[in-house]
């Protein structure tokens, strides 16, 4: 079986944005059990289309359902799990053995994945979700190489994801409750707050006094106390590939349509042409905060970023290609640029990594504009590099 590189699609334009850039395979929600209720998601004509449209490609569709559900959820999940059967989605991904059944019984033709949310561990949980009825478990976040090769080696059946790249839960494999906690949003109910991001201080009190706030800085912005660092592990996708794993998990439902061409763009690379420093360089232009292999190569006690909630990529985001001819691009522009920028072109062709000065640009009636400045206003631009729709430009930080 191929090593298959899959992507996140938080709606149909990301959709596209991925299967464009090189993913073999794409997750996604729709608007109900799915754990990122805040991702735009699939109505269910919207799953129909992007079944239709993956097929089209000779590529796949997983659908996450993997909450963990009430006893009231069960019969609406169930209705659920028999549209996408009807559908031809390719998997349905599960946190709970209750939802897994709930799925077998009313769909019992529709391909079964088992979520990183149920926090599969080790060689006996696999073989129990497989004896269940799954044919692919998502493998925890804190599991290392030589953990998922003896997992493999027991269970060489069956098909094993892991994630590759992408934000990381500072709690076990995302089970978490403080976002419940603190907002009233419920992580496992898929609203998560993101509460691990905040700046937090410390308070100090006994039954006597209080003695009021303490200081608790790494720098001056304040301590991130449980942000985790990104995952990237570009540098080791074929040790993952001996361990047993076949497919390639990138993480990112909620990010922007950019961020997927990038990771997504530089795994493909990667994975087709072998791992090099362009690889660590192009994925430093994307945001991102401090990277780590997390538990990929054993213990690892420096997978917390202390000083900062986000970092910034290496690129402004500057506008898609819709498309080209006449020696001009026609971009939706996402980020404001004028005449004089120098934009580099983000691509699966040839044309990745050009760049080109802007010399003229064109509002949609054909005036001229030395200033593009309206967002999501398509311009022209002159070009001198065939593009494709569904390339993107950027524009490198001095």
């Amino acid at each position: 079986m191929k090593t298959e590189l899959l992507a996140p699609a938080g709606n149909f334009a990301k959709l596209k944005t991925a299967f464009y850039f090189g993913a073999d395979a794409a997750y996604l929600g729709g608007k109900d059990f799915s754990l990122r209720s805040f991702a735009d998601n699939f109505s269910r004509d919207e799953l129909e289309k992007a079944v239709s449209y993956a097929h089209s490609l000779g590529k796949k569709v997983y659908v996450t359902a993997n909450i963990y559900a009430r006893n009231g959820d069960l019969a609406a999940m169930e209705d659920y799990f028999a549209f996408l059967e009807g559908a031809g989605a390719d998997a349905v991904l599960v946190s709970d053995p209750g939802v897994l059944y709930a799925a077998k019984k009313a769909a019992p033709a529709l391909p079964v994945h088992v979520s990183t949310q149920a926090n599969v561990t080790n060689k006996y949980a696999v073989k129990f979700w497989q004896e269940l009825g799954a044919c692919r478990v998502v493998l925890a976040r804190e599991l290392s190489l030589e953990e998922i090769a003896s997992i493999h080696a027991f269970v060489p059946d069956m098909e094993l994801e892991a994630f590759v790249h992408g934000a990381m839960c500072i709690s076990y494999s995302g089970r978490c409750l403080l976002s419940d906690y603190l907002a009233g949003r419920p992580s496992n109910r898929g609203e998560c707050v993101q509460a691990c991001r905040w700046n937090y201080s410390i308070r100090k009190r006994d039954d006597k006094s209080d003695s009021g706030w303490l200081d608790m800085e790494q720098d001056e912005r304040g301590a991130y106390i449980l942000n985790s660092k990104d995952l990237n592990m570009s540098r080791y996708l074929g040790e993952m590939e001996k361990a047993g794993v076949c497919s390639f998990k990138i993480e990112g439902r909620m990010k922007s349509e950019y961020y997927l061409a990038t990771v997504i763009n530089a795994y493909r690379r990667c994975m087709d042409g072998g791992y090099d420093g362009a690889v660590e360089r192009e994925l430093a232009t994307a945001a991102h905060r401090d990277y780590t292999t997390a538990y990929a190569l054993g213990k690892n006690g420096e997978t917390v970023n202390y000083t900062d909630s986000q970092a910034k990529g290496d690129c402004d985001y500057i506008g898609n290609v819709v498309g080209c001819g006449a020696g001009c691009a026609s971009v939706e522009m996402r980020g404001r640029f004028a005449k004089g920028d120098v934009l580099e072109v983000l691509s699966p062709s040839e044309n990745f990594g050009k760049s080109f000065t802007v010399e003229q640009a064109y509002l949609p009636d054909g005036t001229p504009t030395d200033d593009c400045k309206l967002v999501q206003t398509v311009y022209k631009v002159r070009c001198p590099y065939e593009l494709c729709a569904g390339d993107i430009l950027r524009r490198r930080k001095i």
